[in-house]
């Protein structure tokens, strides 16, 4: 892999979604040439849709910067360095042996290497996460760590809100760390943990896990359960440590867990946009014998 030299002036930016739409402008505001992005092809965001940009697409074309979705297209332009924010594909090693790249990674690694660091350290009840400046190698998050800053993760955090918060500190962290020089990195140190993207079937709530749990499901995003077998998906919960309900009924809009209630804020049902919770179970009046969740 080839090491980055020591000032940098030159780049190219690879990034896809929302989240690296504010390293791109910040690197840019900085005064950082940036004479390509690099980033996923246009797509289709619902069947009938036509195809639209990723995020940064739309936002290098507003800075005007020249758009590629061909890694390829970054040997060709001079560049100093590639950075990386969540690109969404594997660089390859051909291109990683002609270009020095660096990616900005939303956790303290080793702890979380892989697609949803944000998602799985806040399932985990993990008090401290962080943003890591690392040099990016053909193994996934493997490499050596050139700078890093810790960030407290809330009790009642989201994973939007804490995706924001490390986009913030991100942010601050690479353009520091460029404008200062990159140094030489540390190794990682510790035991490896990987953060497996989430899947539907892990969303799926399961009213005999520990409130707590169920509560940490729901901040991540997406969570459901079924009623009367159409889905159901929680989108906002408070715990009630002080009322205890038989795990999946719902009681005077708390749900029962394994531990305690768990109180409904905002709920979305199948085919339907969100609603408030207790206007919902208003209109769905359940029986007293029905409950929430598989049987």
């Amino acid at each position: 892999m080839k090491k980055p030299p020591a000032a940098v002036r030159r780049l190219v930016y690879f990034g896809t979604p929302a989240a690296a739409v504010p390293p791109l402008v910040a690197l840019a505001d900085a005064g950082f040439e940036i004479p390509l992005v690099v980033t996923r092809p246009d797509r289709r965001r619902s069947r009938r849709a036509a195809p639209s940009p990723s995020p940064v697409s739309a936002a290098a074309r507003d800075l005007g910067l020249a758009v590629s979705h061909d890694v390829d297209d970054a040997l060709d332009v001079g560049a100093d360095l590639g950075v990386v924010v969540a690109y969404g594909q594997l660089i390859r090693p051909h291109v990683l042996d002609r270009l020095a790249m660096v990616n900005l990674h939303f956790s303290l690694l080793p702890r979380w290497r892989g697609a949803a660091p944000v998602e799985r350290a806040l399932l985990a009840g993990d008090e401290v996460t962080g943003v890591c400046v690392m040099a990016l190698e053909e193994e996934l998050d493997t490499g050596a760590i050139y700078a890093q800053r810790e960030v407290l993760i809330g009790a009642t955090a989201t994973a939007d809100e804490l995706r924001a918060e490390l986009v913030e500190a991100g942010t601050e962290l690479l353009v520091t760390t460029l404008r200062t020089g990159l140094g030489s990195p540390t190794p990682q140190l510790g035991e490896p943990v990987h953060a497996h993207k989430l899947t539907a079937a892990e969303l799926e709530i399961d009213w005999t896990d520990a409130a707590e749990v169920i509560d940490r499901w729901v901040r991540v995003g997406g969570a459901w359960t079924t009623v009367r077998h159409a889905r159901l998906k929680i989108w906002r919960a408070a715990l009630r440590p002080e009322l205890t309900v038989p795990p999946g009924h719902l009681v005077d809009g708390v749900v029962g867990t394994g531990t305690h209630g768990l109180e409904l804020v905002e709920v979305q049902p199948e085919g339907r946009s969100r609603v408030d919770a207790t206007a919902w179970a208003n209109g769905a009046r359940l029986g007293p014998d029905e409950v929430l969740g598989r049987p």
